[in-house]
C-alpha cells in the first residue's frame, strides 16, 4: 500500500455532532466564527449566482457571474479579508469541531489567495465547455414555476454582458500569453456553430422552453414561449456570432503549440500548485509519477491473470483489441445501452444495505447526455441534488456511438457515478445538517473522487463483477485512474507530448481510442485534477487495512463505511485522524 504524505496536520479528535454544536454556538468565539462562514457563504452564492441557483438559493436567479477583471480583483481582495478576520480569532478557545471548521475554511481561503496569482480565470473556454455550452445551465436548474422560466429568460437578456466579459478575459489572456493549447481549442468552433441558429425554436437554449408545466394556462405557455424565441433572436444568437469571430479570427491562431501547464507563464509552480490543491498533500509531481509507475504495473499483473483465466491466445496488446471490437461486447443501439445502465442501477440499489448503516433519503436518476457535447465530453458523469430536495442526483452516460462503449465497464461506471459512489457520498454529505453550509455543498476532490474510485473495489462486494471480463473492466477502470497519474504529471510537468501520453494509455488500457483521446484532451485542458482519484482510493485503502489489522473479526464494514462519510468531504489528514480516532474507539468498546 502507498503511503501519502499528508498537507495538514493530523487532528486527533472526530468530530462531535447533534445538540453539542448548537451549546457551541453560544460561546462567542464559535458564533464568530460561523457568523464568518455565514457571511462568505452568502458572498459565494451572490457571487455564483448559477452554482447558487443549482443549490436550490433563488435569491439571484436572474444573474451572471460577474466576469469583469474588476471584479476579479474584487473578489480577490475580499478573500484576504475572509482569512483576515478568520485570524482574528483565537482557534485555541475553540472546540474540536469548530478547531476542524476553522481550518478547513482557512485552507479553502489560502487556496483562492495563491490561485489568484496563476489568472486560470484568463481561460475561460476549454473544448469541455464554458459560454458556449452554456445552454446546459437551463437544463440544470429547476424549470417548474412561471418565476422560473422569468428568471431564465431575465438571465438570457443578460447574455451580451456575459459575453462581452468572456472575449475580453480572452484579450487579456492572450496579452499575458495564458492561453490554451490549440489542439484542444480546434474542436470549440463546432460547438460555437450549434449555437448559430435562424430559426430561434432550434436553439439550444429554447429547449426548456419545449415542454412547458402542464399547469400553465395557453397564455402563460404563449408568453413565455414568445419572450424565449425574441431573446434567442436578439440577444443569444448575436452574442454567439461575436464568439465566433473572435474566436475564429483571433483568438484560436494566437493558442498556445504546447501541452503542458509548465509552457505557462509560471507554469511549473502554478502546476505544483493543482496538485497539491486538489490531493491535499505534499506530493511532488514526481511522487506522483512514480505512485503512477507502481499502480499501473499491479494492474497490468492482475490483467494479464484474467486473460490468461480466459484462455486468451494472444498478446496483451492482442487482447485489449479483441475486446476494443467484438461486437460481443457492445450493444447495437443507444436505446439498449440505456436499458443496460438502468438495469445496473437497479441490481446495485438493494445491496447496499449490506456495506452502510445509513443511506441517504435523496433519491438519483439515470439520464442521457446531452447529443450537442456528447461527441466531446466522458463516458458519464454526476450531477449532484439541489440542497432544498427540489432535484434528485442524475447519472448522465454517454450514448453517442454505442459500439464504441462496451457492455464490461458499464457495472463499474454505475457504482463509480451513481452508488455507492457519487450519488451516496454526496447526498449524504447535504444532508449533514450540523456542518456549515461551505462543507456540505462544496469540498475536496481527492476525498469526492478518491471515494468514487475506492466504490468500483466495492462491486466485488455488491455481487457485481461476476464475468470474467468485467472484472477486467474494474481493472481497466483501475488501470485508466493509475495511467493518470503517470500522464498528467508526464505532460503538465516532464514534457511528454501529447502522442506519448495517448500512446502510454492505449497500451495500459482496455479503452477505445476515441474516449482515450478525449480523456487526454480532458487532462491537457484541466491540469492535476485526474490525480485526486486514485490518491484518494489509495488512502481510504490504506486506512481499511488499518481497521481491518487493528480490529480483526470485530471491524464492521458498515461501521467503517459511516465514519468514512460521516464529516463529508475532507482533506486525506482529517480523513485519517476521524478513522485512527474510531478504530481507538472501537479497540475500547469492543476489547
Amino acid at each position: 500500500m502507498n503511503h501519502i504524505t499528508l498537507m495538514l496536520p493530523i487532528l486527533l479528535l472526530i468530530f462531535t455532532t447533534g445538540a453539542h454544536a448548537d451549546v457551541t454556538l453560544s460561546i462567542p468565539e464559535v458564533s464568530e466564527l460561523h457568523a464568518i462562514f455565514d457571511h462568505q457563504w452568502n458572498r459565494d452564492m451572490e457571487q455564483n449566482p448559477v452554482w447558487a441557483s443549482r443549490l436550490g438559493d433563488r435569491r439571484f436567479n436572474r444573474e451572471w457571474r460577474d466576469l469583469s477583471l474588476d471584479a476579479r480583483n474584487g473578489r480577490h481582495d475580499e478573500d484576504i479579508g475572509a482569512l483576515r478576520d478568520l485570524r482574528g480569532i483565537d482557534r485555541e478557545l475553540l472546540v474540536a469541531e469548530e478547531r476542524v471548521n476553522y481550518d478547513l475554511f482557512e485552507l479553502r481561503y489560502l487556496d483562492r489567495i495563491e490561485a489568484f496569482q496563476f489568472k486560470a480565470e484568463l481561460i475561460p473556454i476549454t473544448q469541455r465547455g464554458g459560454i458556449q455550452t452554456l445552454d446546459e445551465t437551463g437544463n440544470r436548474l429547476r424549470m417548474k414555476t412561471i418565476g422560473d422560466y422569468e428568471d431564465w429568460l431575465a438571465r438570457l437578456n443578460k447574455i451580451d454582458t456575459l459575453m462581452a466579459q468572456t472575449i475580453n478575459l480572452m484579450k487579456e489572456g492572450i496579452k499575458q500569453r495564458i492561453l490554451p493549447p490549440k489542439v484542444t481549442m480546434q474542436r470549440v468552433p463546432a460547438q460555437i456553430e450549434k449555437q448559430l441558429v435562424e430559426n430561434p425554436e432550434q436553439s439550444l437554449f429554447y429547449r426548456p422552453f419545449d415542454d412547458l408545466p402542464s399547469n400553465f394556462t395557453s397564455g402563460e405557455s404563449r408568453r413565455i414561449r414568445s419572450a424565449a424565441k425574441e431573446v434567442i433572436r436578439k440577444k443569444v444568437v448575436p452574442a454567439y456570432r461575436d464568439l465566433y469571430e473572435f474566436f475564429t479570427t483571433i483568438y484560436y491562431p494566437a493558442c498556445r503549440e504546447g501541452i503542458g501547464a509548465s509552457g505557462l507563464p509560471d507554469g511549473k509552480a502554478y502546476y505544483e500548485f493543482r496538485v497539491r490543491q486538489f490531493t491535499t498533500t505534499e506530493l511532488t509531481p514526481e511522487d506522483v509519477h512514480q505512485i503512477g509507475l507502481r499502480e499501473v504495473a499491479r494492474n497490468r499483473k492482475a490483467m494479464d491473470q484474467i486473460i490468461e483465466e480466459v484462455d486468451f491466445d494472444g498478446s496483451f496488446e492482442e487482447f485489449i483489441h479483441f475486446l476494443r471490437t467484438d461486437p460481443q461486447f457492445y450493444y447495437d443501439n443507444p436505446e439498449q445501452l440505456l436499458e443496460g445502465y438502468l438495469a445496473i442501477a437497479k441490481r446495485i440499489d438493494p445491496q447496499l444495505v449490506d456495506l452502510f448503516g445509513k443511506l441517504p433519503r435523496m433519491p438519483y436518476g439515470v439520464k442521457t447526455i446531452p447529443e450537442a457535447i456528447a461527441p466531446d465530453t466522458t463516458t458519464a458523469y454526476y450531477t449532484r441534488p439541489a440542497a432544498d430536495g427540489s432535484r434528485a442526483g442524475f447519472y448522465y452516460v454517454n450514448l453517442y456511438k454505442p459500439e464504441t462503449r462496451p457492455k464490461y465497464e458499464m457495472e463499474v461506471l454505475t457504482v463509480h457515478e451513481a452508488v455507492p459512489g457519487h450519488h451516496l457520498q454526496i447526498a449524504l454529505q447535504q444532508e449533514l445538517e450540523q456542518l456549515p453550509n461551505f462543507r456540505r455543498y462544496s469540498g475536496f476532490t481527492v476525498f469526492t473522487e478518491g471515494w468514487g474510485l475506492y466504490s468500483e473495489r466495492l462491486g466485488y462486494d455488491l455481487g457485481l463483477y461476476e464475468d470474467p471480463y468485467s472484472r477486467f473492466g474494474q481493472l481497466t477502470y483501475d488501470m485508466w485512474r493509475a495511467v493518470r497519474l503517470v500522464v498528467d504529471t508526464g505532460m503538465h510537468y516532464k514534457g511528454w507530448p501529447r502522442q506519448k501520453a495517448i500512446d502510454y494509455f492505449m497500451a495500459n488500457a482496455a479503452r477505445n481510442k476515441l474516449d482515450i483521446v478525449n480523456e487526454i484532451d480532458r487532462y491537457i485542458s484541466w491540469p492535476g485534477q485526474a490525480l485526486a482519484y486514485k490518491l484518494g482510493q489509495l488512502k481510504i485503502l490504506e486506512l481499511r487495512e488499518r481497521a481491518e489489522d487493528a480490529l480483526g473479526d470485530k471491524f464492521d464494514i458498515r461501521e467503517f463505511h459511516d465514519t468514512v462519510l460521516s464529516q463529508g468531504s475532507v482533506p486525506l489528514s482529517v480523513l485519517e485522524a476521524n478513522i485512527d480516532q474510531w478504530i481507538n474507539t472501537s479497540l475500547t468498546e469492543k476489547f
